[in-house]
């Protein structure tokens, strides 16, 4: 997008903020699909149902995002409450009755679909928000059963990143093609005269620093998330022995980490910023990933201080191990992409994978606050490099979604 007309910094709107609000108790729906009785099929369901809210929030911020003023409030509001049912119907999904859940979602990406059609502008750099392609096993899984539905998702989802990833990579042939793909449609209806019109079609330029305050809010939600799972489940404790203070205390302490790690460094818990300016084709799959697993960090908190005496149960284990373990491998993938030093990659990024990994396999006799210790070592550890190596922080505002990054794009 152009910049806007006023030289102020632009912000997140009301209705922005608004929008975010459904966001909140879509990710605490969410959050109670790994609390109890957790099978790999309900980490299926977890990170699907995940990926279609986030893909749906995604769409219409940067929908707002490359429109600024032209935003469509109505369409925005449309899509809240499509996000709404989605969350509200996680639990039928659980129970094996999707249909309101796919429903919703199909209408909210045709819903966002149709909202760029009525601009000018192709999001050359993740052009699945403009894509059905992605849509169409969603609408046909509404004909199969378990477990054929479940591969039906998981292709959506692919063709999703498939088609964002690849064809971000030649703007221009995806621009011709937009232009071609809506000429036979115009011809079709009888609406030659408004061909023309199609030499307006250009690729949006999306407002990163607007773009990067509207991704970091998001990772906002989710910390918030994850307070409120610690939170409620130390509530919900009767007897508070010392055990429950050191899971409070250390999962406290451990949201602090993620929250300086992931948004005092920029897109992601890698010390990058500066160095690069990522495309949305490596942004918004990091972003995915990163808040995930911060929302299974968050199931796992609570699972953990709602018992915390005594050896964690094997799910809450293994649940809190392995967000924390995505949440550290996404941050070492991005570094090593973005320009981080191999110091880093060796020495902080891939240890803290590996800590996590040995904690969930191996951190059966631990008890909670002992398990928590691990998580939070590995996440200070990645907090001290810059003390460690001598790195200087990231600039005077030490807030990288205010400022504009600098350095080569990738």
């Amino acid at each position: 997008m152009s910049a806007p007309a006023s030289a102020e910094e632009r912000h997140a709107t009301w209705l922005e903020l608004f929008f975010d609000l459904v966001i909140v108790a879509a990710v605490a729906q969410l959050a109670h699909l790994l609390h109890e009785d957790v099978t790999w099929e309900k980490v299926l369901l977890f990170g699907v149902a995940y990926y279609a809210m986030w893909s749906v929030w995604t769409a219409f911020t940067l929908y707002a995002n490359v429109t600024g003023i032209r935003t469509r409030q109505r369409a925005m509001l449309l899509a809240m409450f499509g996000i709404a049912v989605m969350a509200a119907s996680i639990p039928l999904v659980e129970r094996d009755q999707p249909a309101a859940f796919v429903l919703a979602y199909v209408y909210c990406r045709f819903l966002s679909i149709n909202s760029f059609k009525r601009e000018h502008r192709i999001v050359t750099e993740w052009p699945g928000v403009q894509q059905a392609v992605g849509v169409i096993p969603w609408i046909a899984s509404l004909g199969f059963e378990t477990p054929t539905r479940y591969w039906l998702w998981l292709a959506g989802i692919a063709l999703d990143l498939v088609f964002s990833i690849a064809r971000a990579r030649d703007p221009q042939a995806l621009l011709a093609e937009e232009r071609r793909d809506r000429e036979r449609s115009l011809r079709r209806h009888h609406r030659e005269a408004e061909i023309a019109q199609l030499d307006r079609l250009e690729a949006a330029r999306p407002d990163r620093p607007h773009l990067g305050e509207r991704l970091g809010l998001f990772v906002i939600i989710v910390l918030g998330e994850a307070v409120a799972q610690l939170v409620n489940a130390a509530a919900g404790v009767e007897d508070w022995r010392s055990g429950l203070w050191f899971v409070v205390v250390l999962g406290f302490g451990l949201l602090v980490a993620l929250w300086w790690l992931t948004l005092r460094y920029g897109p992601s818990a890698a010390p990058t910023y500066g160095m690069r300016v990522f495309t949305l084709r490596l942004t918004m799959p990091a972003h995915y990933l990163t808040t995930v697993s911060i929302v299974v960090i968050a199931a796992g908190l609570g699972s953990a201080a709602a018992h915390p005496q005594g050896h964690v149960e094997t799910a809450t284990r293994l649940v809190l191990c392995t967000g924390a373990a995505l949440y550290f491998l996404t941050a070492t993938a991005i570094g090593a992409r973005g320009g981080a030093s191999w110091r880093w990659v060796l020495g902080w990024g891939v240890p803290s994978v590996l800590v996590c990994v040995a904690a969930g396999i191996f951190g059966g006799p631990l008890p909670a606050a002992g398990l928590l210790g691990v998580v939070l070592a590995a996440a200070l550890w990645h907090i001290a490099y810059r003390r460690v190596s001598g790195v200087s922080a990231a600039g005077p505002h030490d807030d990288p979604a205010e400022v504009a990054p600098a350095g080569d794009e990738v």
